[in-house]
């Protein structure tokens, strides 16, 4: 049997198949890693929160309200999407009439107690029985600082989205027709829905 040596077509055909193979090889490597990146990335960014801002008004004490309402029209003048969560005694904040009609004894004495609107809450600190109010009032309005029912208003005109929670609305006794109109109605499920997306969560 006669050997013939390779030739130069020959050699540089089994080079370039191994150039090929090795090249191929690293070039699906490659592509591999770029998907698995990529999948990486997306679940990243479905993970991250979103430019939102969620805040439970719990108390219904006009410097507590005052301080909810300022960091709502803040983060809303910011380009944040902002949502209030109005929960027990919040839901002053929201309320422009009182009526007892078709009420429980329980829930009239609630309505009772539950100031009716923005701007007959107490105050946190210094009511001084009622008085605490009218006095920071004076001293709001010597400094030109927006009442308590004017921020509720400005951040209504951002675009901040009010929920009423209907769960304390059937304790206290508080029916929709009692509360602000255009506003939302929702549960625990509707605050976590919101919360859960948002880069700041506060309870007020």
């Amino acid at each position: 049997m006669s050997f013939s040596p390779p030739t130069a077509s020959d050699l540089e055909a089994l080079v370039a198949a191994a150039v090929e193979q090795r090249v191929g090889g690293a070039v699906a490597d490659l592509e591999r890693a770029v998907a698995d990146l990529k999948t990486q990335l997306e679940n990243l960014r479905k993970d991250c929160p979103e430019d939102r801002a969620t805040i439970v008004a719990f108390s219904g004490d006009m410097d507590r309200l005052f301080a909810a309402f300022t960091i709502a029209s803040g983060a809303a003048a910011m380009g944040m999407e902002v949502s209030i969560f109005f929960t027990f005694w919040g839901l002053a904040a929201l309320r422009v009439r009182t009526t007892y009609s078709g009420k429980s004894l329980g829930q009239k004495m609630a309505a009772v107690m539950l100031p009716s609107g923005p701007a007959h809450v107490p105050t946190s600190r210094m009511n001084m029985a009622g008085m605490g109010p009218a006095f920071f009032k004076m001293l709001m309005k010597q400094k030109n600082v927006q009442s308590l029912p004017e921020m509720l208003e400005m951040v209504r005109e951002l675009g901040v989205r009010l929920v009423a929670c209907e769960m304390s609305m059937g304790v206290m006794g508080v029916s929709r027709e009692e509360l602000l109109p255009d506003i939302d109605f929702g549960g625990v499920a509707t605050y976590l829905g919101d919360a859960a997306r948002s880069k700041i969560t506060l309870f007020i």
